[in-house]
């Protein structure tokens, strides 16, 4: 099974993570990053006692974003959930069911996290279930997945083993008719930024070529530091669509970058929930949310 298997099964979920003119909301914080952003939220650690109580304000806030009339206005085309969303509701529903019914195609992080540095990357944990998730994900109607690793600095061996190991699990992922979105990140922090995006270009580059005909992913890429580097991949015929990440700007400066590199849309976190707050009421809410879904929008169309 491929890509064609993908097209197969979701034929306008296809079409609109191709060629629709929006961006792909990223709602995946999981264990480690959920208390901060819930603390983003307003809630504090002292509001839950354990996993299960913090997974449960986790989800109360996502299913008030995914629910909120701006977020299916038709600007938001795609959104990435955490495993434990995926398998919750919203308004009664199965999350990714609510998704579809509000024309956002429903994408499933799989990565099990990131392993120590070594040679200037982190590399994704093992994931031997992952054929089971997949499984799980195709049952409820998921479209794609997403998987990150951390590119640190411009070691060439490193970042080959990145990207090598992004593929190697994309073809597992393909090879269950989903669209993977690969995500080696390149930190905005890294004192080696450009040479690490253009090390990783010429890796993505080289995976790509060796794909089988009629394969496509997807890639989720840290902006470059040089405007319309990442241009080849755009126009990659094995690439369906390039999404970037906020990778810690400001939506502000995250829209200002995007902007700047025609092709590639957004798929930001931090960017675009910055603003959000448990206690504002539900029209403070959506016209808050609202605010943001067009500032990523019109940088995403531009």
């Amino acid at each position: 099974m491929n890509a064609t298997a993908t097209a197969t099964r979701h034929p306008e979920m296809l079409a609109k993570i191709a060629k629709g003119q929006g961006f792909i909301a990223a709602l995946d914080q999981s264990g480690g990053s959920t208390p901060g952003a819930l603390k983003a939220y307003g809630i504090g650690e002292d509001a839950f006692s354990n996993d299960d109580e913090m997974f449960r304000l986790v989800h109360e806030m996502r299913s008030r974003i995914i629910t909120a009339p701006s977020f299916g206005n038709g600007k938001v085309i795609g959104a990435i959930l955490f495993e434990k969303t995926m398998d919750g509701t919203a308004s009664g529903k199965p999350v990714p069911e609510l998704l579809w019914e509000r024309g956002v195609v429903p994408f499933l992080k799989v990565d099990k996290g990131l392993a120590d540095e070594a040679d200037g990357v982190q590399l994704m944990k093992p994931n031997p279930d992952l054929e089971a998730l997949l499984d799980r994900a195709n049952a409820k109607g998921v479209f794609g997945t997403k998987m990150r690793s951390v590119i640190k600095l411009a070691n060439p061996a490193g970042i080959a083993a990145a990207v090598a190991q992004q593929f190697d699990e994309a073809k597992r992922i393909l090879a269950k008719g989903l669209m993977p979105i690969i995500e080696p990140e390149v930190s905005i922090k890294s004192p080696e930024r450009d040479a690490a995006d253009r090390l990783m270009l010429a890796e993505i580059v080289k995976q790509l070529d060796a794909l089988p005909e009629g394969e496509k992913v997807m890639l989720k890429l840290t902006i470059p530091a040089e405007a319309g580097l990442f241009q080849p991949l755009v126009d990659h015929p094995k690439v369906l669509r390039v999404v970037a990440l906020s990778g810690g700007f400001s939506r502000d400066e995250a829209c200002v970058e995007l902007a700047k590199n025609p092709g590639m849309i957004a798929s930001f976190s931090r960017a675009l929930l910055s603003d959000l707050r448990a206690n504002q009421s539900d029209e403070e809410f959506d016209s808050t949310l609202g605010q943001a879904i067009d500032d990523i929008h019109a940088a995403s169309v531009a």
